[in-house]
Formats: structure tokens, C-alpha cells, sequence
């Protein structure tokens, strides 16, 4: 007992310092990739470390619970692909402890973490998320640092657009400044003209202080007749010319309420509260809506009595020629019973859009808090799912190191992440099933883990390359040669007299096994799959087959040893049934298409397995010769 606790503690202390690592590399990149999405926003604002360090800070604790499920990933790949390039994996299965047992402290560390994962989508993550976004908006708000640059029109101070041809950086002096204040519109611009000015910041840094020097200014008045040719402007000379302009360069706080209706920053209370309220607004607004429908068209409102309202309600159009009484009327009178009806058409369409729009910008509200009640659990959930995806894999592939574990842990996290954004957004559009779009990735992840986790612990091959490729080779009718080369020792030569009778007796045996079978006669088609029983008969050929090539290889005859290279590899069993269980036979012989494809490979395949024996009674006769030669 005392063992296991030494063996969990040298397992949870090997896991632990690696998920540390990985967690923080991929905190980082997680940051990294959040932060590129708004840099061009946030550069060139001014902002202080204070801000910055604020701004990182919530960014890093709304991103660990997407950053935990790849960092367990990554540390379990490596954790037991080290346990297995230094053969303690080994050393441990040789001790009699399973997989499983191995396992079992990180299984319940990996538990403990996908709780820490729960508690800080649903406690601190809304904190963090609401502070956050609240930060984002008023950093887009801020103003951007003021830095003119030569050459170029500058348009960052709102309604004025500046144009310097050469600054001088050590006095702040700005040479050739053109500016086009368009505060009043685009054609009542106001164009100035300066030799030099310079531009500073008052105190409080709520505006500027523009000075200018030896400049025009030229300013279209608006003309009061619209359609007159000329437009007066006026145009003015000045010495020195001082303004100020609104640029409020601090960073102003917004208000933190405006996050409140956001998914994101509740917690599951919260969450389940709002989705509930919006249900039955969404409900009482469209018992409303269908009452409203009901009650018809036709108002008091319209200038009809109740009386008349009454009767046109009830009336049945079906029992009136609407066109008889339409052709009754004159042309100015159907003009306007076309102009009244068309108006009234678009307004209940403008109605009715706009009530459409009320439902359904409802229901996505409804979506969104229901998408992030459910992502609390699925993203919680995925750290375990990820832990028995990579320990069975770091088993299986027995590679250490940032080299192939990163490789594995890359690729699985992006299926993970594609799938997983692809239930999301069909959830949250209201396309698929709440909880079957943002369960899918969950749905794919534990029968992977539970599929990988039960072939490591069975010592499985499921990621040997030799396995699958043996597996096409043989579904292909792909087959190997044989390459057999003499022997550096050889202690006893083979007997020859012994062999030519186990050759003759071998040759008579497949003889008999080409005449009994027909190989090249199509086979029958109820027979091939109702039959039972495998064909026994060819699996003692091909061991005879292969013990003569066993014994003969002894041999020191080079040429003995060239013919032996002739003998065909045998699939045994590639001319039979496809399966075998029986059933799956009978059933594949049931469908059609699925069969007839079947029938021919099987009947190609007895074809070659005929070319095959001929191919060794020719190579029997050869050696025949050989053996007659050294008997004589």
C-alpha cells in the first residue's frame, strides 16, 4: 500500500509540474489570439500600465477555462508519453498495475480541476468578462494619442483634418499646415492655410490649442437661395490665429451596467433567471400578437362605426363577386380603393416586420443565455474528456518531449474547437437543437476516450502504421514477397531423400485441391454465404508449403535457395466468405450490391489463388532437379 501512495505521488508530481507549464503556454497563446482581434484599437491610445496591466489581467482569467482543457491535453500526451519512452510505463504493467490504476490519482486531480473550471466559468468568469468588455469599450472610446505625422492627411481629431508637410520633433514647430475643419459639413467647409503653427494640449486634456501663423482662411457661407450660381465665401488673412478644439485624450470608465443583459457576465442563477422572464415576455407578447391577429384588420380607427365594423367582420367574402361590385365603382374610385388597399397592405407589412423583429430578436436573446448556461458544463466536462484522450494516446505513441505530443495536441484541440463552434452557432441560430448542438463536441470526444483509454489498456496497436497498412494490403489482394537469403550458420543440412518424397507428396496434395475446387469457375452464389465452415483444406497447403520452405532454406545451394524465393505468400482465407460471424455473411449476401461486389473479389481471388498453386507445382518441379542432382 505504502508502494501505491510513493508510485500516485510520483505520477501526480511528474503530471503537475507539466500541466503548470503547458497551462501557461497556452494561457499565453490564448492571449495572443484574443489580443490580435482588437490591437489596431488599442494601439496609439496612450494608455497607462495601470489600464494595460488591468486589461491583461481580466483577459487571463476569462480565458483559463479555455485554456485548461488543452493545457491537460497537452500535459497528459507528454506525461505518459515520458512514462514510456523511459520504459516506467513498462516497468509499471510488468509490476501487475493496469493502465486504469495508473491513471487513477490523475483521474481524480483532473476531476478536481474540471470543478475549478466550473467555479470560474460561473463565478469568476462573469466578473471577469463584464469587467473586461467594459474595459475593451471604453479603450475603443478613448481618443488616440496625438501624433501627427509629415506628409500625410490626419484625421483622428473628430471634424478636422490635418495636413503637415514637414515637422520639427524637438520644438513641436509644423511647417506648411493645411486644415479642413468639417464640423459644418462637407460643402460649408473651412480651409486653412498657415506657414507654421503648432499644436498642445491643455491641462485638463479635455482640447487643444492650435496656434497658427501667416495663413489664410477661406470659408463657404451658405447661400440662402438654393438655386443661385454663385456662392459667397469669405476669405481671411491673419498674422496669428489661436483655437481651441475639443480632444478629450483621458480614459473615461464607462458605466459597468451595460454589460448586465450580456449572457456572458451572468452566472447559472442568473442565467436560468433571465431565460425564464424572457420566456414569458416572449409568451404574453405573442398571446398579444395572436389576439391582435384574430381581431382583424378593420379598426374603429378607420372612420367606420362600431355598427359597420361589426358587420364587415362577420361578413364571409366567399358570398360576395368582389369583382361585379370593384367594376361597379368609377376610375377615380377604384384608384383610390387600389391606393387605400395598397397602403394598408404596407402598413400591416411594416407592422408586422416590426413584430417580427420584436419575437426574434426575443428568441436569439433566449438562445444566447441558454448556449451559455449549457457551455459552463460542455467546457468543464471537455477537460476530462481531453485527460483521457491524451493519456492513452502518450501510452500508445510512447513519445516524450514538445515535439509529437504538440503535434497530437494541436491537431485534436482544432477538431475539438471546429466541432465544437459548429454545434455552437447552429444552437445559438436557432438551426439545431439546443442540446444537441452544444453537447456534439462532447458526444465526440467520450466514445474517442473511452474507445482509446479500453485499446491502451488492452496493450492495443490502434496507432501501429505496420497494422493498417497489412490491413490495406489485404483488403487490396496487395501481398508480400518472399526474400530469403542463405544462412551464416548452418548446424544440419537438409535431407534430401526426405524432401523429394515431401515434395511429390506435397505436389499430389495440391493437385488434388485444383481438381476438387474448380478455382476458375465462378462459385456459387446461395453456397458463398449460407455455407458454414472456413477452408481447411488450403490452410494445411500453405503450412505444409511453409515448412518446406522452412527446412529447405538450410540448405548451401544458392540456387535451391533463388527457387525457394518463388514460392507465393497464400492468403488463406482472401477466396472465402468476407466475414467471420455467419450472420454478417448471410446479411451481406442479402443485400445485393453490397454482395455482388463481394462475389467478384472473392472470384478474382480464386483465380489468383489458382495462378498461385500452378505457380508452385512449377517452382516444385524445379527444385525436383536440383534435389536429383545432388542425390546423384
Amino acid at each position: 500500500m505504502l508502494h501505491i501512495k510513493k508510485l500516485d505521488v510520483f505520477i501526480l508530481k511528474s503530471f503537475g509540474i507539466l500541466f503548470i507549464g503547458t497551462f501557461f503556454i497556452c494561457l499565453f497563446i490564448f492571449m495572443l489570439q484574443f489580443l490580435w482581434r482588437y490591437v489596431d484599437e488599442l494601439v496609439g491610445k496612450g494608455l497607462e500600465m495601470s489600464i494595460l496591466f488591468q486589461f491583461f489581467y481580466y483577459s487571463a482569467l476569462s480565458l483559463i477555462p479555455m485554456s485548461m482543457p488543452l493545457a491537460i491535453l497537452l500535459a497528459a500526451l507528454i506525461t505518459f508519453g515520458n512514462f514510456g519512452e523511459r520504459y516506467e510505463l513498462l516497468a509499471m504493467k510488468a509490476a501487475g498495475i493496469s493502465l486504469l490504476e495508473i491513471m487513477r490519482p490523475l483521474i481524480v486531480f483532473v476531476v478536481i480541476l474540471s470543478c475549478a473550471s466550473f467555479f470560474f466559468q460561473n463565478v469568476v468568469g462573469p466578473q471577469a468578462q463584464a469587467k473586461l468588455y467594459t474595459m475593451l469599450w471604453s479603450m475603443k472610446q478613448k481618443s488616440p494619442e496625438l501624433d501627427i505625422p509629415e506628409g500625410v492627411f490626419y484625421a483622428e481629431i473628430d471634424g478636422y483634418n490635418l495636413y503637415v508637410k514637414k515637422k520639427n520633433r524637438k520644438t513641436g514647430v509644423l511647417y506648411d499646415v493645411t486644415i479642413y475643419e468639417l464640423s459644418n459639413g462637407f460643402e460649408n467647409a473651412r480651409i486653412i492655410s498657415a506657414d507654421s503653427g503648432r499644436l498642445e494640449m491643455t491641462a485638463d486634456k479635455k482640447h487643444l490649442y492650435l496656434h497658427l501663423y501667416d495663413g489664410h482662411l477661406f470659408e463657404n457661407l451658405k447661400s440662402q437661395n438654393t438655386k443661385a450660381k454663385n456662392i459667397p465665401y469669405r476669405r481671411e488673412s491673419f498674422r496669428e490665429k489661436h483655437s481651441l478644439i475639443e480632444f478629450d485624450s483621458d480614459f473615461n470608465m464607462m458605466d459597468a451596467n451595460f454589460m448586465s443583459n450580456q449572457s456572458n457576465s451572468k452566472n447559472l442563477k442568473m442565467l436560468q433567471t433571465s431565460i425564464d422572464s424572457m420566456t414569458v415576455m416572449s409568451d404574453s407578447i405573442g398571446r398579444k400578437y395572436y389576439t391582435d391577429a384574430k381581431s382583424g384588420v378593420f379598426q374603429v380607427t378607420l372612420g367606420l362605426s362600431k355598427q359597420d365594423t361589426a358587420k364587415i367582420e362577420a361578413a364571409d367574402i366567399g358570398n360576395y363577386n368582389v369583382d361585379s361590385l370593384f367594376n361597379r365603382f368609377t376610375l377615380a374610385q377604384k384608384q383610390k380603393i387600389i391606393s387605400s388597399a395598397a397602403s394598408r397592405a404596407e402598413n400591416q407589412q411594416s407592422d408586422w416586420n416590426f413584430k417580427s423583429l420584436t419575437i426574434g430578436t426575443n428568441d436569439q436573446n433566449i438562445r444566447r443565455h441558454r448556449t451559455e448556461w449549457h457551455q459552463k458544463f460542455t467546457l468543464s466536462l471537455s477537460c476530462l474528456f481531453f485527460f483521457f484522450i491524451g493519456a492513452p494516446l502518450g501510452s500508445i505513441i510512447r513519445k516524450g518531449g514538445l515535439g509529437m505530443p504538440v503535434v497530437i495536441s494541436v491537431l485534436i484541440f482544432i477538431i475539438y474547437y471546429v466541432i465544437n463552434n459548429m454545434g455552437y452557432k447552429m444552437a445559438r441560430d436557432g438551426k439545431w437543437i439546443m442540446f444537441m448542438g452544444m453537447w456534439l463536441s462532447s458526444a465526440v470526444l467520450a466514445p474517442l476516450g473511452v474507445f482509446l483509454t479500453y485499446k491502451s489498456n488492452r496493450d492495443s496497436v490502434v496507432l501501429n502504421a505496420d497494422a493498417y497498412i497489412n490491413w490495406f494490403k489485404r483488403v487490396l489482394g496487395i501481398r508480400s514477397v518472399r526474400h530469403i537469403f542463405r544462412k551464416e550458420v548452418i548446424i544440419h543440412d537438409p535431407e534430401y531423400v526426405v524432401l523429394s518424397k515431401k515434395l511429390d507428396s506435397f505436389t499430389h496434395e495440391c493437385r488434388t485441391y485444383m481438381d476438387m475446387y474448380q478455382l476458375t469457375k465462378a462459385p456459387n452464389y446461395y453456397s458463398l454465404w449460407m455455407n458454414e465452415g472456413a477452408n481447411h483444406d488450403l490452410v494445411e497447403i500453405n503450412s505444409h508449403l511453409e515448412a518446406l520452405v522452412d527446412e529447405m532454406s538450410n540448405t548451401k545451394s544458392a540456387r535451391l535457395l533463388n527457387l525457394l524465393n518463388n514460392y507465393p505468400i497464400i492468403p488463406v482465407a482472401a477466396h472465402t466468405r468476407p466475414f467471420h460471424i455467419y450472420w454478417l455473411n448471410v446479411l451481406c449476401g442479402v443485400f445485393f450490391p453490397i454482395g455482388l461486389f463481394f462475389y467478384f473479389r472473392i472470384w478474382i481471388f480464386r483465380i489468383r489463388l489458382q495462378e498461385d498453386l500452378e505457380r508452385v507445382l512449377s517452382t516444385n518441379k524445379d527444385i525436383q532437379v536440383i534435389l536429383n542432382d545432388k542425390l546423384d
